[in-house]
């Protein structure tokens, strides 16, 4: 059990997805009250109970009054919140520049960067309140080098990376006394789950970070110290103990 998350209390948005499902375990088993929130309610409620402190939440997070409806609860329900991992996101590509569909637009600009910056808003105040309050995003290194079949994609994920940033230089002005929260973002090639090894067992996914080794850095960040991880931009890679504090050393501000 990580002390810093022994009855803290963790928002992971996105909750369902591979990766969601490997960070609220990983949470759960590190002793923290993980507020499981997705869109999908059959998936949330199998999620919640099939762990210990996980509370499941339905909720449209692209939605401003239904994130502060559910920040509400949470309060009420598991106390002021600690943590915000935000796993939101899906994948749209085009060919080439003009391929780039208004519709898929539509889709990543509200799916990656509506709801991110709706929840961190909601938490804000819980988050700088916590003596280890963190944001957390998953970005891609695709963000450097885009491509024009993925120049929606790159961009949406360019302006959740800025924002995360700019909730860092929050953190650090409104701050009373010593820095005590972080946001920051992870970043990889590409995720890679279980179901994708049996779907391609051919395939060797070089340079993918497994969905295990994210939430291990999750939990990590909880230990790490708040003016080393704020803004930072963290590298994840393949192997199976890839902790914070070992990426910090790669870290970019």
């Amino acid at each position: 059990m990580t002390e810093n998350l022994s009855g803290r209390t963790v928002v992971v948005a996105g909750s369902t997805s591979a990766a969601g499902a490997a960070v609220v375990s990983a949470l759960s088993k590190a002793g923290a009250k993980v507020a499981a929130v997705d869109i999908r309610e059959d998936r949330v409620r199998e999620l919640a109970a099939a762990h210990d402190n996980v509370t499941g939440y339905t909720c449209n997070l692209a939605d401003m009054d239904s994130v502060n409806e559910l920040a509400a609860t949470i309060r009420s329900e598991l106390g002021p919140v600690d943590g915000l991992i935000h796993l939101v996101g899906g994948w749209r590509g085009g060919k080439g520049v003009k391929g780039q569909a208004d519709d898929d637009w539509d889709f990543l600009h509200t799916g990656i960067l509506t709801t991110l910056r709706n929840t961190s808003r909601a938490f804000f105040d819980d988050l700088i309140q916590s003596p280890a309050g963190r944001l957390a995003i998953v970005s891609a290194e695709s963000v450097a080098s885009p491509t024009a079949d993925n120049a929606a994609y790159a961009a949406v994920k360019s302006a959740a990376e800025a924002w995360t940033l700019a909730v860092a230089d929050g953190f650090e002005k409104d701050s009373e006394g010593p820095l005590s929260s972080a946001s920051l973002v992870f970043v990889v090639k590409a995720l890679l789950d279980e179901r994708m090894r049996a779907a391609q067992p051919e395939r060797k996914f070089p340079g993918f970070t497994h969905v295990d080794v994210l939430a291990e850095a999750v939990v990590d960040v909880f230990d790490a110290d708040a003016g080393e991880l704020n803004g930072k931009r963290i590298r994840l890679g393949t192997s199976s103990k890839a902790t914070a504090d070992a990426a910090l050393s790669g870290a970019q501000r």
